[in-house]
């Protein structure tokens, strides 16, 4: 049985990020765009599976190196998202 949605539209309204540059923030944003459709293609998460909105999500914590790539944080960003998903 295929529960994979045929369409998966995700709205990511506001993406609070404390420490980085103001100047990383395209970057960064396309990196999590590339990451996130990377990990959906392998998967939707339960919690997507009945469709409806999500008003929140706490991607959690995590701690960068300084000088850290923007394209790196961006997966990061992707991961914690895709995770708190699944939980």
């Amino acid at each position: 049985m295929d529960l994979t949605p045929a369409n998966l539209e995700l709205h990511i309204e506001e993406l609070i990020l404390h420490g980085f540059p103001v100047s990383d923030r395209h970057r960064i944003g396309a990196a999590v765009q590339q990451e996130l459709t990377r990990l959906f293609a392998q998967g939707i998460p339960p919690s997507l599976m009945q469709g409806g909105a999500i008003a929140q999500l706490n991607g959690g914590i995590f701690e960068m190196t300084p000088g850290t790539q923007p394209e790196i944080i961006g997966v990061q960003i992707a991961q914690s998202i895709y995770g708190g998903l699944n939980q």
